[in-house]
């Protein structure tokens, strides 16, 4: 699968799967970590960044895209900051 083959199923299922393993996991001490979900295979990778999950993944001999999670967090990145109001 390539990134232009990614399909709203996948990303579906990825957040199926992640949904899954944090109700059966305490994830309390990975808080701030990446998490790299293969919703091909139901693979979970972790690491402190996207390049280090991608690594791991890597050295296993896996190729698939991958959806991120950060964990303890809503979303991944957000881009911009805050504005103070006056």
């Amino acid at each position: 699968m390539t990134v232009s083959t990614w399909t709203d199923q996948d990303t579906a299922e990825a957040q199926r799967i992640w949904a899954e393993y944090q109700a059966e996991y305490d994830l309390t001490d990975q808080i701030g970590q990446t998490a790299g979900i293969d919703p091909k295979t139901g693979r979970i990778w972790f690491g402190d960044s996207i390049p280090e999950v991608v690594a791991q993944r890597d050295a296993e001999g896996f190729d698939s895209p991958l959806r991120f999670e950060r964990i303890g967090s809503e979303t991944y990145y957000r881009k911009g900051r805050r504005r103070a109001v006056c």
